[in-house]
């Protein structure tokens, strides 16, 4: 819970260090903006994160809802609110994971950490900011991906592997993983 705590407070100091001038900037998410990727993670992944946190399933097909003009407050109320669920979790209680199976529901934490990785690094790349992202978020973040991520996700939800050097940083590495090219700016 610590690691996610602190992707929960990394994602959070990016969406405070974003001016209301950047929101419609692209970002390498080719379908949104920052605006609509902010949106998605406060109103979308907080929210499911939240229920899938509970053992429940997500209804990821519902729109994100409206999150207002205090990005950074809105996060930071859905974060200590995903968080308030997990501390009162039993995380061992073996729940049915999408495709079949079953797993601890602690598990579920991992694919949230990788969630706000790779969007905080998305944030970052589309807003210019220079802040130093947390190396053991990518790391625990690819390493989960690596073992999770199904090829037929790949066109889907995630886009195909761009291919980076094994020796790249780690952020560039998760990047790759998940389908962005880390060489990207917002003219590209």
């Amino acid at each position: 819970m610590g690691l996610l705590e602190r992707a929960l407070d990394q994602a959070a100091a990016i969406i405070a260090g974003i001016g209301a001038s950047q929101a419609a900037l692209p970002t390498p998410c080719a379908d949104w903006d920052v605006r609509a990727l902010v949106r998605h993670l406060i109103g979308q992944d907080l929210r499911n994160f939240t229920v899938a946190a509970r053992g429940e399933t997500a209804d990821w097909q519902a729109p994100a809802g409206n999150v207002g003009e205090d990005w950074a407050g809105a996060f930071r109320d859905g974060a200590a609110q995903l968080m308030a669920v997990w501390r009162a979790a039993d995380l061992d209680r073996p729940i049915t994971m999408p495709g079949g199976g079953q797993a601890p529901l602690g598990a579920r934490a991992s694919q949230q950490m990788a969630e706000f990785a790779v969007h905080g690094w998305d944030l970052v790349k589309a807003t210019g900011q220079r802040v130093s992202l947390d190396p053991q978020l990518a790391e625990h973040a690819l390493d989960w991906s690596h073992q999770m991520l199904r090829p037929e996700a790949r066109g889907k939800a995630f886009g195909l592997e761009v291919p980076v050097s094994p020796d790249a940083p780690i952020y560039d590495r998760l990047a790759g993983w998940f389908g962005r090219d880390p060489g990207w700016t917002p003219a590209s």
